[in-house]
């Protein structure tokens, strides 16, 4: 098992390696840069701005290097503990991220928390009571999940709320803790507030799940190794737990490498609509402004995710079914 880790974490580095050229170059890609965008505006509200304070700024900012220079030293920097600095905010983008992430990260650990504490527990139900009343309601709950976009359930969630209490469910805290100390009390008014967007953002990844487990293990408990162990009179329960399940389960621990990315794109509209202040919204305003630094780092953190989460699927695979780890 170790060795079968350390090459995965071998592959996760080489991975996140390409990965990080191949974003820089495609931030690069779009025509102009930071500082042309910046000038556009300024010049569009009548500030007079000089040439040589535009060769200024590329110098410092290392614009006007060629591509795998501002590459090798965005690099240099991470090694080093810096991110660079947000040309937009013109803070440091550690600083910015520093702020966020945790929020970002709190939200997509519950909403991913949700949808296998949901999830499974239906699929399962669902595939052992097939043709069931609350067979049907899960079918009906998984094709509208599927089908709505987590914008729209935020935004129907916002009117059912505002209709039934008269206030908004903007941000994680309510106005008189935005600001106080951290308390039990605050602790308990996030508690009511982050449940919300991890239901909304969790919707999507619930239904699919329950479809994953409820057609593997329809399939499964339909072998004739399952009839032969229950012939034997293995109880249904111990039978289920022992045999079918593990199977069934492959094909949803293999896709919790995508799970935290996808919570993190279902994040971005959602912290828009609620007002939450996580990482997708200045991700998507760095990608606006042409924010290099900010937009890059952004993207190295979700790779890291991604890999972090494929990495999470292969161990458990090789858990949920030993031969794996043979095969690879």
């Amino acid at each position: 098992m170790l060795r079968f880790i350390l090459r995965r974490v071998l592959y996760m580095i080489i991975t996140l390696f390409v990965v990080s050229i191949i974003s820089f170059i495609v931030i690069q890609l779009p025509p102009g840069d930071f500082l042309t965008s910046y000038v556009s505006q300024l010049i569009a509200q009548g500030v007079v701005v000089e040439q040589h304070e535009i060769d200024a700024l590329r110098a410092q900012y290392g614009l006007g290097l060629p591509v795998y220079q501002q590459y090798i030293r965005w690099m240099n920097g991470i090694f080093h503990g810096n991110l660079g600095r947000s040309l937009e905010w013109n803070r440091p983008v550690a600083t910015l991220i520093k702020d966020r992430l945790p929020w970002s990260f709190t939200i997509s650990l519950v909403s991913f928390l949700f949808v296998w504490a949901i999830g499974l527990p239906i699929g399962i139900y669902s595939a052992t009571h097939q043709y069931s009343l609350l067979d049907y309601f899960a079918t009906f709950l998984g094709f509208i999940g599927l089908a709505v976009p987590d914008f729209m359930i935020a935004l129907v969630a916002l009117w059912i709320y505002f209709n039934r209490t008269g206030g908004v469910i903007v941000g994680l805290f309510s106005p008189d803790y935005i600001s106080a100390p951290w308390s039990f009390a605050k602790f308990v008014d996030l508690l009511k507030h982050l449940w919300i967007p991890a239901l909304i953002i969790g919707t999507g990844g619930t239904a699919g799940l329950i479809r994953t487990m409820r057609a593997n293990l329809l399939d499964e408990i339909r072998k004739p190794y399952v009839m032969t162990a229950r012939a034997k009179g293995i109880t249904e329960t111990r039978l289920l737990v022992k045999y079918p399940l593990r199977v069934a389960m492959i094909p949803a621990v293999s896709t919790i490498g995508w799970v935290l990315p996808g919570l993190f794109a279902g994040e971005l509209i959602v912290s828009f609509v609620m007002g939450i202040p996580t990482l997708a919204p200045l991700f998507l305003s760095s990608l606006l402004s042409q924010d290099m630094f900010m937009a890059g780092s952004v993207v190295l953190i979700l790779s890291t995710l991604t890999v972090i989460g494929s990495l999470i699927s292969d161990i458990l695979l090789v858990v949920v079914d030993p031969r794996i780890k043979e095969a690879v």
